[in-house]
């Protein structure tokens, strides 16, 4: 994913449009491309600002999201539970369908995480 150009030039580049200079010769100036400063202008036209929009998805709406409470619970329950297991009880109980990865980056996100004894050994079996 690109880097977005910084507040400080998208400034520039919309004060220099705004001073009567075309879009094009703005870019060459700068230069940057000339679809960038036609995004420039048009975001401070439709939202006043010209800070770049968030990249990525939009966060806490996934797949798993309604399922949250069962999959704690369930992890709680039986703190040894593994990843394929608690895929295999999801699909079962509820049709849902996740990879073992997914689930595992989800329950790292709710605070989950496997701890090691002083052995080096998971305490979670595999």
């Amino acid at each position: 994913m690109g880097k977005s150009y910084s507040s400080d030039l998208r400034v520039r580049i919309y004060n220099a449009i705004e001073d009567g200079s075309s879009r094009r010769a703005v870019a060459h100036r700068f230069g940057v491309s000339v679809s960038t400063s036609v995004r420039v202008a048009q975001r401070m036209s439709a939202t006043g600002s010209v800070a770049p929009a968030r990249q990525g998805r939009p966060p806490g709406n996934g797949k798993l999201a309604p399922y949250a409470a069962n999959l704690i619970r369930w992890v709680e329950e039986n703190g040894d539970i593994t990843m394929p297991e608690l895929a295999a009880k999801l699909a079962a109980e509820h049709c849902v369908v996740a990879h073992p990865a997914s689930l595992s980056k989800f329950l790292i996100k709710q605070g989950f995480s496997v701890k090691k004894n002083a052995a080096g050994n998971r305490s979670r079996s595999r």
